[in-house]
């Protein structure tokens, strides 16, 4: 590994960046990938059309977004979080004004050559726009209650037209994402028992505002048999598929219950039990090691980086690829509601793919500039 200190006085070459940039971390998204692939031609039946081509070519495209991003200077990167914050709001907001609806929900934009789903967007610029606003507050200014107003603000708006959509899941990462980095940025303890206090207060209220399909799934997800081939058909299917697959699964393209028809959604939300279904017990828990070492890599570059907004833009990239695994493993699982949240570079979706690979790029792009000191001052934004 280079020793980045040996820059100090004077900006990195492309060359230099390029022997920094970790090809061991694009290798292992490569294989996870790899995996959603070799899953998404099975779904068709042995062939690339019309899904795994289509994932691939957008994946080797973000492969290129990726190394673009990680190349560029973090400090551009801090310079331009809120005008990308801005046009990511701009576009979330056209959704309810020129969007078109799919499965229910009122959630793309169609610009002709690729149909958009900003809330994915939305997810990266808010990290972006939360990390350059606490980058510029000293460690005693982050806990004063005027601070909050701005930040409370970043999150909120959003969360509010995402949720009209409706799209609960990903106002639910939003939400999350932007608690972590109050959380690493050093907020007081108050505020987040506060928080808590205040939602536990707001459940009855919430309750009555959602939809009636989203109150089925929280009824489905705590009896799932009371409607076996309504609400509760999609998770009775993927609990049927997941243990059917056992310890070593059924084989490569031979799981019956995707292949017949009998698990929903199986190349978007559910193609972890399909993959659990064809590979089993084995498979499952093999994808889940390499996104835990994924996850490990985010986080230490966290660590590792020398200037606050690196720090918290890494942490939250880590923690937002979390909860997108997360959330969507226990889902399938029956451990959590459906919500529509795909498994990050596995499930099929070209925005979703995009946007990940994007975050990828800016996690690193602090790994190659993660010994680079940026002045906490307003005047070094500029």
């Amino acid at each position: 590994m280079l020793d980045l200190r040996r820059f100090t006085g004077r900006e990195m070459r492309l060359g230099d960046k390029l022997l920094e940039f970790n090809w061991g971390f694009l290798l292992l998204i490569t294989v996870i990938a790899s995996m959603g692939f070799a899953m998404l031609y099975s779904v068709a039946d042995g062939s690339f059309s019309p899904w795994a081509l289509k994932q691939m070519l957008r994946f080797a495209l973000g492969v290129g977004i990726m190394i673009v991003v990680a190349m560029i200077d973090l400090r551009l990167w801090m310079r331009v979080a809120y005008p990308l914050y801005g046009v990511a709001l701009v576009l979330v907001t056209a959704v309810d004004i020129v969007g078109f609806k799919g499965m229910g929900a009122q959630r793309w934009l169609n610009l002709g050559i690729i149909q958009l789903q900003p809330s994915e967007v939305m997810k990266v610029a808010l990290l972006l726009a939360l990390a350059r606003y606490f980058h510029g507050l000293a460690l005693d200014e982050v806990s004063r209650l005027r601070n909050l107003i701005v930040p409370l603000l970043l999150i909120a708006v959003p969360v509010a037209l995402v949720v009209k959509q409706p799209d609960l899941g990903t106002a639910i990462l939003l939400t999350v994402s932007g608690v972590v980095i109050f959380f690493a940025a050093g907020l007081a303890w108050r505020y987040f028992v506060a928080g808590g206090l205040a939602v536990l207060a707001a459940i009855p209220i919430v309750w009555d505002r959602l939809h009636d399909y989203q109150r089925d799934r929280v009824f489905t997800f705590l009896d799932p048999e009371r409607d076996p081939l309504g609400a509760g058909y999609h998770i009775l299917q993927s609990k049927i598929a997941l243990g059917s697959g056992g310890i070593f699964g059924k084989g490569f393209m031979a799981g019956t219950q995707a292949h017949l028809n009998f698990l929903p959604e199986k190349q978007t939300d559910f193609i972890f039990t399909m993959l659990g279904e064809e590979l089993g017990f084995i498979g499952g828990i093999t994808l889940l090691a390499f996104y835990c070492i994924a996850l490990a890599f985010a986080f230490s570059v966290a660590l590792q980086s020398r200037n606050q907004f690196g720090r918290l833009l890494a942490m939250g990239v880590a923690v937002s690829f979390f909860f997108y695994v997360f959330i969507n493993a226990a889902m399938v699982m029956g451990l959590l509601p459906v919500v529509g949240v795909p498994l990050p570079l596995v499930s099929y979706g070209g925005t979703a793919m995009l946007s990940i690979m994007f975050a990828f790029g800016l996690l690193m792009s602090v790994y190659v500039h993660r010994n680079l000191e940026i002045s906490r001052s307003p005047s070094a934004f500029w």
